[in-house]
């Protein structure tokens, strides 16, 4: 198990570095500033104009769509070799992801895409995505279900003839509210007397569907998460496309769903190791600079407790998870689903437990919006829900573990 990597890899982190340092962390306080503009204005989920600026600059520097395997259309780096540009991306995660095309939920849709679509479905999807022309959101759990069970997806896609006629609500649809969202992944109900794993079919659905109405957005701790397009609340009422529009095949929704959420799993964890060492560094500037009972507060021992164990948790998850990075690689996701399960629990624990240490040496700035923080405890707090919760992976893992055990 060899965790170097390639030359290619050390090249792009090199790159992407210079790029945070010279045009990312100098634009993070341009676009709070604009995200509370548009606030004000009332068009919360319009795209900051300094997203554009960078973005701009990182296509003109290659550092685009860097998360797809395929050396056409992305880099051509392994898992294993994203693994390390994913975690600097994380380090400004509200600006440095995006701005290089590389944020969720469109890298997830844009793999199922490459990995599924047909030749047409590239062209008007695909494409557009790769070329950040368009946005789009992955619409699957449900107000009205206990959706950690991807197969209680209750909405319905009755097939007739050549066409879907879908019904049902989602929420948490992320990045819906955008207006550059175009294109909603749909996960519906098409063949109810099927086994379970093959009652779902993913449907492509353009949001300017008849039928389909974006009702709101959900709010995480309060954030409206604007400038990322919001989660939204959906509603498809008889919206009618033609079977074409199926993604893969017929019955393939569970399928799917799991090959988009490995490597979107993996990806999460990656930031969340990124977030941390930006909290981490947070951490000691703080309590470097900070006097208290006439000392420097990382005088203290107990900050230095603090400040030892986030370093040594912050390495942890980062083995584990190039561990699974490196298994994808070697094996795939089915064989490395254990793995990937692992550091889906352990990468938002760790990173929740600096960001929280972070707070504390910051006191009541740690709470508020003059540091990113609080934001990122908000948004760490999230990934132990989104793309399944702690205690599925964990009863996954123990399943794995039992198997090997117990008599059969």
């Amino acid at each position: 198990m060899d965790f170097r990597h390639s030359d290619l890899s050390l090249e792009y982190q090199g790159r992407v570095q210079a790029f945070l340092d010279e045009h990312v962390y100098p634009s993070e306080h341009e676009f709070e500033q604009q995200v509370a503009a548009n606030r004000a204005a009332g068009t919360p989920h319009r795209t900051p104009g300094v997203v554009q600026t960078l973005k701009a600059e990182a296509r003109s520097r290659g550092l685009w769509n860097l998360f797809l395997p395929d050396a056409e259309h992305g880099a051509g780096l392994s898992v294993l070799d994203y693994a390390p540009i994913a975690e600097l991306s994380g380090r400004s995660a509200a600006l440095a992801p995006e701005a290089m095309n590389c944020a969720a939920p469109d890298t997830g849709n844009m793999e199922l895409l490459h990995l599924f679509g047909t030749p047409e479905q590239k062209e008007r999807w695909l494409e557009p995505l790769l070329d950040a022309r368009i946005r789009s959101c992955f619409s699957m759990t449900e107000p009205d279900v206990a959706s950690s069970d991807a197969t209680n997806i209750a909405a319905s896609a009755r097939v007739d003839g050549d066409r879907i006629i879908l019904n049902g609500r989602k929420w948490w649809s992320t990045g819906a509210m955008r207006p550059e969202c175009e294109i909603s992944i749909v996960m519906a109900v098409t063949d109810p007397d099927a086994d379970r794993h093959q009652r779902h079919t993913m449907i492509l659905v353009p949001t300017s569907t008849p039928g389909l109405t974006i009702e709101r957005s959900t709010t995480v701790f309060g954030y409206d998460d604007g400038p990322h397009g919001g989660h939204g609340v959906i509603t498809y009422d008889d919206v009618e496309v033609p079977t074409s529009n199926i993604l893969g095949h017929r019955g393939g929704g569970f399928a799917l769903a799991q090959a988009r959420l490995g490597p979107g799993r993996i990806h999460h964890c990656m930031r969340s190791i990124g977030m941390a060492e930006r909290a981490l560094d947070l951490m000691i500037a703080r309590a470097a600079e900070r006097v208290a009972f006439g000392k420097p507060i990382a005088a203290q021992g107990v900050v230095q407790e603090w400040i030892a164990e986030s370093r040594i948790r912050i390495e942890q998850a980062r083995l584990l998870t190039l561990k699974a990075a490196w298994m994808i690689d070697a094996v795939g996701v089915k064989e490395a689903r254990t793995e990937i399960a692992a550091i889906k629990v352990v990468a938002p624990r760790t990173a929740l437990w600096v960001v929280d240490k972070a707070i504390q040496v910051h006191g009541a700035a740690g709470v508020s919006d003059d540091t990113p923080l609080a934001e990122m405890w908000a948004g760490l707090r999230t990934l132990r829900l989104a793309d399944g919760p702690d205690e599925v992976h964990l009863a996954s893992i123990a399943k794995h573990q039992l198997r090997q055990h117990l008599p059969r």
